[in-house]
């Protein structure tokens, strides 16, 4: 290595070094709470914790434990570890059959308290018999049971966090047994009290809030109330652990599980500073918060937003009226005049605020605001219900952007009555439960006995009527003419997904008139599903790509349920977007934006004389986008979506050249690891380790795009159609050229003189691990999309000199100092954070 080379080195090490300590000063704690006591309760140790950087105090030696607690209480550990599962404070455990209290000296005003649970057979005791009620002065939860809110939640031990308001200078904390059985007892495993700042969720008379479908009709919450949190969420970014909030631990998620239509922002510059006004104190929510966020879907007709909503929903206990918080930050669009964005809040349907504009309510960029509202949710015959937060442009003051967006969500749960905060247990399935403990004969034996013979009868007769429906039908189709059409293969899960879409449904006449009667001249491409054609709407205000699809093909019905399922729950500005479909006739038309610049495989393979190349730096930013939309694809949904048909072909650029993802009609949706399944997809992008045991990872999407970085370098396919080529498969052409020291033969002659070396270097070598044999060997698309970045801003750096210690003259043997790839440079905190979430 020479001294350019490593002087390059050390000199990405101190920046990222740098912006790691800017990180962590971004998340340093703006409040200092009074109380910060975390007990773990069952044990004589204290143990101080990296994860949240406190020492838990064990409650048996602890001055909140009276001396007598041993004889009324037993201590006890959890019979099986888990590595999965913290060891403090979830591994041991305090039990009592009766009435036991903590009590703590504190300072009057508000406070945290979070109970943790672990519910597993402690001292042999039965898990499904641990019902709790837990009450302060203030605050009252009767008989809440672990087991059965981990298995609503999906999670093996489960946190329960509460405000409240002290009035005095102590307060006791009580756990009391259900007594509805004789050997019903209680347990917690851990106990938090952080004080808080006066006026941060309870605000009195100071800030009442709007109560949403009852106009000009205020909400006070007193001292007297108490709240349990339901959801903090980082909206588009990745969790905040408790130890980088604002000093009261709060743990901000993820909002991909509740996510339902919503596209990712970029992460903020990080040099740009977040300037919390004195209405928003910096405690209110860590700078995380307000850097990342989620917004509608790019259009190239902006117009286009105005079809959808901004959505997520999250359940929560009926009954109750809640409040929720949502947190805004203008760091992303580079508004900075009042009605460049405005935007609805609709909370469960009904219009919480019209006209929000950010730019009125902050004043500028980098501001944070937030907003309150209180929701009241009737009970209902179901314990757990859907609330549902949507955000949709504002046309009426006709604004430059139709878009909307969102950093942040906090839910809270508002008592009813004195402090009273119970609600239903959520039902937990017996499997479920069977998991954790064992099956107990009950008295109730007799009835489920009865009910399973009743649901055996019903079962048989079920079976009996599908067979003689299915020879009906079969007898039909016999008699029928043998000649197939899309209306006949539409299942009901198509006509379901369709109906409840929120994409437009066209009508023939509409697609007719749009496509000059599928007149051929309009036809721009040609795939197995059908013919492409580029219509127009609104008398040519609005340009459409329709996909018509063959209506002899039954392969085609299969991929278009797929297309709709899969692109009716995403949205991303590096996927193409479904506007519309058409279902009459016979047909089944599916309508997208229009991609003025076609397709990626058209401009490095079948580019016309006249035109000019694709630039490197061009290239790049392709590249890039494709490893957004395949990051998103893997992680921001609730199932990670693994596309299987990743090549040029099916990689579209928009009329400023932003990359798009199309053409989802082989993927597969899963929530687990890996999936066995028949192989598709196309030949030459075609994971080996895939076609070979016919086991589907996201993995095999990452192969696919190595095949891709090969071909955006080279300007060769991935399958030369030329007979005699020797090289006919470009990914063993490409390894064939790594084991001769040949890499530069790789090169795209456009292209020659005009790769920075270290450049080139880190993309060839990530190209490398996309095409390593073995699955695990493998970059995940995060680490993927990094390395672009950073390859990106060393080509940029080339031209620049941004970068000290950078020997321009390296570049000479792949690239030069040409200013025709000069675009301005990124910053280089853009390449460290986590993108595209």
């Amino acid at each position: 290595m020479n001294n350019s080379s490593c002087s390059l080195d050390i000199i990405l090490l101190l920046q990222l070094q740098l912006w790691h300590l800017q990180i962590a000063f971004s998340y340093n704690a703006s409040y200092l709470p009074v109380e910060n006591i975390a007990l773990n309760c069952g044990t004589h140790s204290s143990e101080f914790i990296p994860y949240d950087e406190r020492n838990w105090i064990g409650d048996a030696s602890s001055k909140y434990v009276s001396s007598k607690a041993n004889s009324r209480s037993q201590i006890a550990k959890a019979p099986i570890t888990d590595a999965s599962i913290p060891e403090v404070p979830y591994m041991t455990a305090r039990v009592f059959h009766s009435q036991f209290t903590y009590r703590f000296n504190v300072t009057p005003g508000p406070k945290f308290i979070r109970l943790h649970f672990y519910p597993t057979s402690y001292l042999g005791f039965n898990v499904s018999k641990a019902f709790v009620s837990v009450t302060t002065a203030s605050l009252t939860i009767d008989y809440f049971n672990s087991l059965t809110n981990i298995g609503q939640l999906k999670l093996a031990y489960v946190m329960k966090e509460f405000t409240i308001h002290v009035s005095g200078k102590t307060f006791e904390l009580t756990f009391t047994p259900s007594s509805n059985d004789s050997d019903a007892y209680a347990f917690v495993n851990g106990i938090e009290v952080v004080s808080m700042p006066s006026n941060l969720y309870i605000q009195g008379d100071n800030n009442p809030v709007p109560l949403v479908g009852h106009d000009d009709v205020l909400y006070y919450i007193y001292n007297n109330s108490a709240l349990e949190t339901m959801y903090r969420v980082n909206v588009g970014g990745d969790e905040i652990p408790a130890k980088y909030d604002t000093g009261m631990f709060r743990t901000w998620i993820r909002d991909n599980n509740n996510m339902f239509g919503a596209a990712t922002l970029e992460p903020s510059n990080m040099t740009m500073p977040i300037l919390y006004p004195n209405s928003v104190p910096a405690y209110t929510a860590p700078e995380g918060v307000y850097r990342t966020a989620r917004a509608m879907a790019a259009f190239q007709n902006g117009l286009m937003n105005l079809n959808y909503n901004l959505s997520w929903f999250f359940p929560i206990d009926s009954g109750f009226n809640y409040l929720v918080r949502l947190h805004f930050c203008e760091a992303f669009f580079d508004l900075t005049l009042i009605n460049q964005m405005v935007f609805t809040i609709n909370l469960n349907n009904q219009t919480a605020e019209k006209g929000f504009d950010i730019i009125a309510l902050s004043g500028g960029r980098g501001v944070p605001v937030y907003r309150d509202f209180v929701v009241m949710v009737p009970e209902a015959s179901e314990a757990k219900q859907d609330l549902w937060i949507d955000l949709f442009p504002t046309v009426d003051s006709k604004p430059q952007y139709y878009d909307a967006f969102l950093n942040g969500v906090e839910i809270f749960k508002l008592s009813s009555g004195e402090g009273n905060l119970a609600g239903l247990n959520p039902v937990n399935n017996e499997s479920e439960s069977a998991m954790l403990v064992p099956h107990v004969a009950t008295s109730k034996k007799p009835k489920k006995i009865r009910f399973i013979i009743i649901g055996c009868g019903l079962v048989v007769l079920g079976i009996t009527l599908s067979i003689l429906l299915c020879l009906i039908v079969c007898r039909l189709n016999f008699l029928r003419p043998k000649r197939v059409s899309w209306c006949g293969l539409l299942t009901g899960q198509i006509k379901k997904v369709m109906n409840s879409s929120s994409r437009h449904q066209f009508s023939m006449d509409e697609i007719r008139v749009a496509t000059n009667n599928f007149d051929e001249a309009l036809v721009i491409g040609m795939g197995g599903f059908g013919k492409v054609y580029k219509g127009s709407f609104n008398c040519g205000s609005t340009f459409v790509a329709i996909k018509r699809g063959n209506p002899m093909s039954e392969q085609g019905a299969l991929e278009f349920e797929t297309e709709i399922h899969t692109l009716s729950q995403l949205r991303h500005q590096n996927l193409v977007s479904l506007m519309g479909y058409c279902q009459e006739d016979g047909e089944m038309i599916l309508a997208y934006e229009y991609m003025s610049n076609g397709t990626l495989f058209d401009h490095l393979h079948l580019r016309q004389r006249e035109e000019l190349p694709l630039s490197w730096i061009q290239r790049l930013e392709i590249c890039i986008g494709v490893a957004r939309g395949l990051h998103y694809l893997h992680t921001g949904t609730e199932n990670k979506i693994i596309h299987r048909d990743i090549k040029t072909s099916n990689i579209l650029l928009d009329h400023n050249w932003v990359a798009k993802i199309s053409d989802f009609g082989l993927s597969k949706a899963s929530n687990t690891t890996l999936v066995s399944t028949n192989i598709k997809g196309s030949v030459g992008y075609l994971d080996p380790e895939y076609f070979r045991y016919h086991k589907l990872t996201e993995k095999s999407d990452v192969y696919s795009f190595g095949v891709v970085l090969l071909e955006v370098v080279s300007a060769r396919p991935a399958v030369s159609l030329v007979e005699d080529d020797e090289h006919g498969n470009l990914a063993d052409w490409a390894q064939y050229c790594w084991e001769n020291n040949i890499t530069a033969q790789l090169v795209d002659p456009d292209l020659e003189k005009k790769i920075a070396a270290e450049c080139f270097e880190l993309y060839i070598g990530l190209a490398k691990k996309c095409l390593a044999e073995r699955a695990v060997e493998r970059p995940p698309m995060g680490d993927v999309l990094q390395s672009l970045v950073l390859a990106l801003q060393l080509q940029k750096n080339s031209y620049t000199g941004m970068a000290p210690g950078t020997d321009v003259k390296r570049t000479e043997n792949i690239g030069s100092n040409s200013n025709s790839d000069l675009t301005p440079g990124v910053e280089f905190s853009e390449i460290m954070m986590p993108i595209g979430r």
